[in-house]
């Protein structure tokens, strides 16, 4: 009979005594764990292997953690998501719940709970993490493709593909050109590469899919 297979989790946390003390509790508890203290690592670790279950601070270097959760959504990462952070106010919940993640627990914690919650976030089948919710439809991001409630579906290019899944991953949430720029056109180097995307993106879907934000950027269109 072959041996369990050892559950994979991705701890990024800046603070290190924090670190250590989750790690080896993690670790105890059966994870096999991989630590991340910025965004950046934690960012690489998650696209470059694969994890059962994630917990993600919120106020990390290099990369905040919320943006790092919103690229990895972007990039296909289904990861069940755990936010660990001191911002626990209603509001910090539901940005970071909007932003991809599957569950949010406040600092200080309990551990008893903590762990619990981990081991509900493995349980779940995350059938839905694959879409996401746009005006008018769904994103599939396997298909590179939006469903509509009306007609037939629309294939999208990859970096269409991509700009639409930064701003469904986050609707609430504006994003300045250059931001996009980054996340979205990695190797591009006018933000006016941005705007010629939204344009295409909304010849193929019509123009409420995303909204100009004047002066600041686009976001998700709100006629969902």
């Amino acid at each position: 009979m072959s041996e369990p297979e050892i559950p994979r989790l991705l701890l990024v946390e800046d603070d290190p005594q924090l670190l250590a003390m989750l790690e080896t509790l993690l670790t105890e508890e059966g994870y096999r764990v991989d630590t991340a203290a910025d965004g950046q690592r934690g960012l690489h670790l998650g696209l470059s292997r694969e994890y059962d279950v994630v917990v993600l601070d919120r106020g990390l270097p290099a990369i905040e953690g919320l943006d790092l959760l919103t690229r990895l959504r972007v990039r296909g990462v289904i990861t069940p998501t755990l936010i660990l952070s001191a911002l626990g106010n209603p509001a910090d919940r539901v940005a970071g719940l909007d932003a991809g993640a599957e569950d949010y627990l406040g600092k200080p914690f309990d551990i008893d709970e903590l762990l619990a919650r981990l081991r509900a976030l493995r349980r779940r089948h995350l059938d839905t993490a694959r879409s996401l919710p746009v005006p008018g439809g769904r994103l599939e991001l396997d298909g590179r493709r939006v469903v509509r409630e009306q007609g037939a579906p629309e294939r999208l290019s990859e970096r269409e593909c991509d700009l639409l899944a930064t701003l469904a991953a986050r609707p609430g949430a504006v994003f300045a050109r250059r931001q996009l720029l980054t996340m979205v056109f990695d190797e591009a180097e006018s933000e006016a590469v941005v705007d010629t995307y939204v344009h295409y993106l909304r010849r193929k879907l019509g123009r409420a899919v995303i909204d100009t934000v004047r002066g600041r950027g686009y976001q998700l269109g709100r006629g969902r």
